[in-house]
């Protein structure tokens, strides 16, 4: 049985359920506008198909978790990323090309192209700013090396790491706050706090019932729960074997290690669970071939 009264906004299921559906996008509205105070509110979204194609059956495609547009056309690639890749910003710099791609026209076209936001909730530590533990939002666009001016503006990528938001339910104030304290917490939490008795967190709450849902939805999420405890077990086992194995060889590789088994054993229980090549590398990082090779030691 589950024993929580809410979901879990990690997992597939509880994210989409929370920010991807239509009749709750007003939720989605509300983050991202705490998320990008300095360009103006977003008033309505539109969702769009998620999985895209590239200009050949030869190439990769992309997945995303949710994408939508706005009144104003500018598009959002929003994920929750729930495990470190080897080229995690590689990634995110391609997948946005599809949201750019996607904006040519034939015959006579100036170029102009309307904004394009990535963002990323992430449930890791980005590499590079570990020692920084009170930035929690990283905003990255283009900009001139020695003045420091944005050179461009409609390509931006928004990091989000709930890790380090450590705040107490006592201690937050800002309406952002909020946002980070319910994603972070929301699976501990029995009874709606005080704090959080707004118009968008009561609806929040209220969609987040594991009691409200039927018996298809239960399922659902009790599957992807499931998926998301079998991720975090692995990822937990496999860092463990990387730390040992770092006592012989240099922590650093030992680390290493452990990444490359974590990805190994998230790949073969896809697998296992009947994942897709595509879907598989996408979530691990891992290669095609190196997924074909996996395919047949799981046989």
């Amino acid at each position: 049985m589950i024993a929580q009264k809410y979901i879990n906004p990690f997992t597939d299921f509880g994210f989409k359920k929370i920010f991807g559906e239509e009749a709750n996008k007003d939720l989605l509205i509300d983050f991202l506008n705490e998320l990008l105070t300095d360009k103006g509110k977003i008033i309505d979204l539109t969702y769009l198909k998620s999985e895209h194609l590239g200009t050949t059956d030869l190439d990769r495609k992309a997945i995303f978790d949710l994408y939508c547009e706005n009144e104003k056309g500018e598009k959002f690639i929003v994920e929750m990323q729930r495990a470190k890749q080897d080229y995690f910003k590689d990634r995110s710099l391609y997948y946005a090309t599809f949201p750019i791609q996607e904006q040519a026209k034939k015959g006579d076209w100036n170029y102009q192209l309307n904004g394009v936001f990535s963002i990323a909730i992430t449930d890791f530590l980005i590499d590079d700013d570990k020692a920084n533990k009170s930035k929690i939002v990283h905003d990255i666009r283009l900009i001139e090396k020695e003045t420091h001016k944005i050179f461009y503006d409609k390509l931006r990528f928004i990091y989000v790491e709930i890790k380090k938001f450590d705040k107490s339910l006592e201690e937050i104030e800002t309406h952002f706050d909020k946002w980070l304290y319910v994603l972070k917490n929301l699976v501990k939490i029995d009874e709606i706090p005080s704090k959080l008795q707004e118009k968008v967190f009561k609806k929040l709450f209220q969609i987040a019932e594991i009691a409200r849902f039927d018996e298809k939805q239960l399922q659902s999420y009790r599957d992807s729960e499931k998926n998301y405890l079998d991720f975090t077990a692995s990822l937990e086992t496999s860092f463990n074997e990387g730390r040992v194995e770092g006592e012989k060889i240099g922590i650093e590789k030992g680390e290493k290690i452990g990444i490359e088994k974590e990805k190994i054993e998230i790949a073969k229980n896809m697998i296992r669970k009947g994942f897709d090549n595509e879907t598989i590398a996408e979530v691990t990082g891992l290669s095609i071939e190196q997924i074909e090779a996996l395919r047949k030691e799981v046989r």
